[in-house]
């Protein structure tokens, strides 16, 4: 397995410190997991990509360059959300029916052609990278009317955290990995403020009422079964903010689930 560690706070608007030290900090807590949940100890190949912080677009590209090959399954620690742009750009090249399942506390499609963490999707939708009907966004609790709108316009599946709490998690996750199945290249990105703050506090935009981190567990451990799954990144990690490295932590743990 590859860990690509993009330390990238730029593209996230107005706070910006504290998520480009996500992925040294996460990484450090990875020999404190003996075995996964498997029981199984994976060997896991580290590289960083250089970035400047303080351009925006010139980071984009380079990160859109360095992450070309998807041969070998990869999971990506950013850095904010923005990354996935770029990350998910490069991804789609290698695929001719792509697709993305994320989770997050927000649909992130709030501009057009503005890439940010706030906009990233919307983006990728616009520059036809993907297809409307090729996402399925999970945990969504705090949105825009006009996200809402844009969801509906371009019928995006989705499930808020209101359908999750008062639902089944099994028959969801069958849902989504029935839909996830029919792409030939399955792309997963984590954003922790899915997680509800009291398992995540480490995350600059923390919304109460989400995901506790088993349940988190339980979909990406259903998800890993699945063949066509190639790539993850786990974003919005801000150490920072965190509380005794809780949210390192959970991210650590995270990527020894997956691996």
């Amino acid at each position: 397995m590859k860990l690509i560690k993009i330390p990238f706070n730029a593209g996230a608007l107005s706070k910006k410190n504290g998520q480009e030290l996500a992925p040294d900090k996460i990484t450090s807590f990875l020999k404190e997991v003996y075995m996964n949940e498997s029981g199984k100890l994976p060997v896991i190949n580290q590289e960083t990509i250089s970035i400047n912080n303080s351009n925006v677009k010139e980071s984009l590209k380079q990160i859109e360059t360095h992450i070309s090959d998807f041969d070998i399954f990869t999971i990506i620690l950013g850095g904010d959300h923005s990354i996935t742009y770029s990350c998910f750009k490069s991804f789609a090249k290698h695929f001719t029916n792509p697709g993305i399942v994320v989770f997050d506390a927000h649909p992130d499609v709030q501009d057009d052609f503005k890439v940010s963490h706030e906009d990233y999707l919307r983006v990728l939708i616009n520059e036809n990278h993907l297809k409307p009907q090729n996402i399925v966004l999970v945990g969504i609790r705090n949105w825009s009317k006009e996200e809402i709108a844009f969801l509906q316009k371009h019928k995006i599946k989705y499930y808020t955290m209101k359908q999750l709490s008062h639902e089944d998690h099994k028959i969801q996750c069958d849902e989504i990995m029935s839909i996830a199945r029919t792409w030939d290249g399955f792309y997963l990105s984590i954003d922790i403020d899915v997680l509800d703050p009291a398992f995540a506090p480490g995350t600059g935009y923390a919304e109460p009422g989400g995901m506790s981190t088993r349940e988190l567990l339980y979909f990406i451990q259903r998800l890993k079964l699945l063949k066509n799954l190639k790539a993850v990144d786990i974003v919005e990690v801000n150490p920072t903010l965190d509380l005794n490295d809780a949210t390192s932590k959970v991210a650590a743990k995270l990527v020894m689930e997956l691996a």
